[in-house]
């Protein structure tokens, strides 16, 4: 049994814009797992990576070495917002919470430089959810496709 707080994997409804194949929004089976994993006890990843955010190609990144392996695209509305696009991690990383701490430093990034969010990704939603503390971070104006009933309830005003 789920509690009220607990966000349900099926509640997003996306058009095809934030990812979803077949454009009325079921996740992929990729986008499932990734939701599973940030929905999970938090814990810490298998191991140490950097997080860089290309402003070239709109991208942060998550690196091991010289090998990339994850991301998080997006695209600047304004001078103030980020429209998060869609998380994605390699096959062979995923649960091992590179996907839970790739979102969390974006979040802090995105706080530390005094900017607001519009969420596509139903990921990034998920880790939202589950940590309201990032909830101030969503734009209120512009919260995202498909924004869950209790993210629009719980937005600071």
């Amino acid at each position: 049994m789920t509690s009220s707080t607990e966000p349900i994997r099926d509640d997003f409804e996306y058009p095809d814009e934030a990812g979803y194949p077949d454009g009325v929004g079921t996740l992929s089976q990729d986008q499932a797992v990734l939701i599973d994993e940030v929905t999970d006890d938090p814990h810490a990843p298998a191991f140490e990576f950097a997080v860089v955010n290309d402003e070239k190609t709109s991208s942060y990144s998550a690196i091991v070495g010289d090998t990339e392996i994850a991301g998080l695209p997006y695209n600047v509305a304004g001078d103030d917002r980020l429209v998060l696009l869609a998380t994605s991690v390699f096959p062979e990383f995923r649960q091992q919470g590179i996907a839970t701490e790739l979102i969390r430093r974006v979040l802090d990034d995105v706080r530390a430089h005094g900017k607001t969010v519009t969420v596509m990704c139903p990921i990034v939603r998920a880790f939202i959810e589950r940590n309201p503390e990032y909830l101030d971070l969503v734009d209120t104006v512009h919260p995202g496709a498909g924004a869950h009933p209790r993210l629009e309830s719980e937005s600071p005003s």
